[in-house]
């Protein structure tokens, strides 16, 4: 739809609103004068009760949760209110002129009592109600769409490798660290500084060497040593958990390095099989 064809549909909307208002307005100033209201209250009166209502509407649009339950259920209760009273506007003829009793809207007295009871209660809960939404619709503050919040909160997340940017290498304690490259999938290659500097687009002042403080104090480790902590830590793993990923975090050390002792360790538990096997 279009945007001409958009506002047609809303002027004829306000038409029909407008019409409709007009109609309820005529029972509804009959009924406020029955109960006692003087002549401009009683051309007030329609405005109370058919006016909150399109307050509450408007709030229904605009709050969300609790707060535009409420509205609804005042909504609905003004709603019910006006055509009830328009009901017996419809159904006492008397109303219509000046010869109705005053405070008379019904022959029985319950029903009369409960019918001035909500006509004269409307405009005080009318303070009370618009009153309350007003506040809540100028408190509202609008919730951020979970969708924006997920896709913001994933370009936080990414790494800089897959938004593009260089990585930048800082240097830092590094434990058995093997800047040889790695032929599996998913394995870290490490550059050295220099070479991660003169890919960087970014203007990078020579730092120099790296300071002592900030070299690991951690010895490097041996493949014999490397392969006996990796028995004790991979004693209980099955075969299949013999990776060379798993192994590398495990024992904190270069992709390498970690192939290098899961080919031995494999190796060991081939060699103990075939050994059970036999015996």
């Amino acid at each position: 739809m279009n945007r001409k064809a958009k506002i047609a549909l809303v002027l004829a909307l306000v038409a029909v609103v407008a019409m409709a208002f007009r109609v309820s307005w005529n029972a509804l100033r009959d009924v406020a004068k029955t109960i006692g209201a003087d002549g401009m209250g009683a051309n007030l009166y329609p405005f109370v009760v058919d006016g909150l209502m399109a307050l509450a509407l408007v709030a229904a649009l605009v709050l969300t949760g609790d707060a535009r339950r409420f509205a609804l259920r005042v909504l609905a209760a003004y709603t019910v209110a006006s055509l009830v009273l328009n009901y017996v506007h419809g159904l006492v003829p008397a109303l219509h002129s000046e010869s109705v009793d005053w405070g008379r809207l019904a022959d029985w007295n319950p029903a009369n009592w409960v019918l001035v009871l909500l006509a004269t209660s409307l405009p005080v809960g009318s303070i009370y109600f618009g009153s309350d939404l007003v506040a809540k619709v100028l408190h509202h503050k609008p919730s951020i769409e979970p969708g924006t919040q997920e896709s913001a909160q994933t370009d936080v997340n990414r790494s800089t490798l897959e938004q593009g940017e260089p990585t930048v290498e800082r240097p830092g304690p590094v434990e058995d660290v093997d800047s040889s490259p790695a032929d599996s999938a998913g394995s870290i290659v490490v550059r050295p500084l220099a070479v991660a500097a003169a890919e960087s687009p970014r203007p990078r002042r020579a730092t120099g060497r790296v300071p002592v403080a900030a070299r690991s104090t951690r010895p490097v480790r041996t493949e014999g040593e490397l392969l006996a902590e990796a028995r004790s830590l991979t004693e209980s793993w099955p075969v299949e958990k013999l990776t060379g990923e798993g192994i590398r975090k495990a024992l904190r050390t270069s992709p390498a390095k970690a192939r290098i002792v899961r080919e031995a360790l494999k190796a060991e538990r081939e060699r103990d099989s075939a050994a059970a096997v036999a015996g």
